[in-house]
């Protein structure tokens, strides 16, 4: 819940810049009147964003508070976040507080609220899926769970690299540029104007996508107990990441784009990465751990310094935001905090002392 509210937030308020006082107060927009313009599409962009909110409210209040207090409490708590979200876009120029917003969002998590509240017992008390968690996956991984749920979602935003997530120097970038009121890019200074040759990008883009690959599904391994179908669990994972990536890639590029992803570097990063996999699979849980952590930090490493391959900086410059505005700023925090969260849920001393088969030790 809390990292879905973080998502709002960043969705919200991307990007970050530009903030000025322009003579209002921010609560303003409630009194206003309705936009002259508006569409369907921001209309059901507001509700879907803000259902997933409701219910996960819901559910983490479950079994303490149920029916209909728990939709009143859910319901609540996504009206105050809408709220403040859009009082601090009063003071963001690109953005435009709006009380229609504010209805659609509440709207949103109350519906999201009457789902949690309707299928609260099913999912967290009598569920098969329940059943299939208690049996497969250890004790202690529900917050490994939402960790290895989120690296899909992490890779809508298009990377310089195939699984290159973490990528923070552009944001850090843009962050100095406001805060110092001058240009300034970190790249350039990292790597010195550096430009590689089309053998070592092919190189580079190996390297990343088998380390970020191999760190992601280790992260996925240690939550198993030894009863689960490994093979097939990380067959799912690995499909939905790719699913994921294509559909996206579709969708923000064009139909003909949606295995834009899939290069030379990527391709022979995945079959590096699919060979460590088999051996590192049947390797101990600290092994695994550990083997996971260096992964991720090396490719964070290797994503932050090697220059942008200019075939994706030439792509990327076809890609339409239009109305995903708000969506194209959760997805870039989500891609730039994952390699982060991961790393924090592997080192983490609870979950490396965490009990149970298969579990992180």
């Amino acid at each position: 819940m809390l990292i879905y509210a973080l998502l709002i937030v960043y969705a919200s308020w991307y990007p970050f810049s530009g903030w000025r006082d322009m003579g209002l107060l921010p609560y303003d927009y409630l009194w206003a009147r309705l936009p002259y313009y508006w569409t369907g599409f921001d209309l059901w962009t507001n509700v879907i964003g803000y259902a997933p909110f409701g219910a996960l409210v819901v559910y983490a209040l479950y079994p303490r508070v149920r029916s209909v207090w728990a939709v009143l409490l859910g319901t609540l708590a996504g009206v105050a976040l809408s709220a403040v979200m859009e009082a601090v876009q009063t003071y963001l120029p690109t953005r435009i507080p709006s009380n229609l917003d504010l209805i659609t969002n509440s709207c949103g998590t109350f519906l999201g609220a009457l789902i949690g509240a309707w299928t609260s017992r099913y999912f967290l008390r009598q569920s098969r899926l329940l059943e299939i968690r208690r049996s497969w996956f250890s004790r202690e991984a529900s917050r490994g769970l939402v960790v290895v749920g989120l690296w899909p979602l992490a890779l809508i935003y298009p990377q310089n690299h195939l699984f290159g997530l973490g990528h923070v120097v552009p944001p850090l970038s843009s962050l100095l540029s406001d805060l110092l009121d001058t240009p300034i890019d970190l790249a350039t200074w990292w790597t010195n104007n550096a430009q590689l040759s089309a053998e070592q990008y092919w190189l580079a883009e190996i390297i990343v996508t088998a380390c970020g690959l191999t760190g992601a599904v280790l992260t996925m391994l240690l939550l198993l107990r030894k009863p689960a179908p490994r093979n097939m669990l990380m067959a799912i994972y690995l499909f939905g990441a790719v699913f994921i990536k294509s559909l996206s890639c579709a969708l923000f590029f064009a139909p003909e784009n949606a295995f834009a992803w899939f290069t030379p570097g990527a391709a022979g990063g995945m079959i590096v990465g699919g060979l460590m996999l088999a051996g590192l699979s049947f390797a101990p849980p600290v092994a695994q751990r550990r083997i996971a952590g260096l992964a991720l930090i090396f490719s964070l490493l290797a994503t932050n310094a090697v220059p942008a391959n200019p075939y994706f900086v030439s792509t990327l410059q076809t890609w339409v935001q239009g109305k995903f505005l708000n969506f194209d700023g959760a997805a870039q925090f989500l891609s730039v905090l994952w390699p982060f969260l991961a790393l924090w849920f592997l080192y983490h001393p609870v979950h490396r002392k965490a009990g149970g088969q298969g579990a992180p030790k």
